[in-house]
């Protein structure tokens, strides 16, 4: 069961952004915005 749901975790941010180089970017996107919040 947990494997299913880290799976589950894993998978959802790939479907959203359709590519692993898109996911790099959402990625880089979201922690400079982190680290502007400093």
């Amino acid at each position: 069961m947990t494997r299913i749901l880290l799976l589950a975790l894993l998978a959802a941010p790939l479907a959203a952004c359709g590519t692993v180089d898109g996911f790099g970017q959402d990625v880089s996107r979201a922690s400079r915005t982190v680290d502007s919040w400093f």
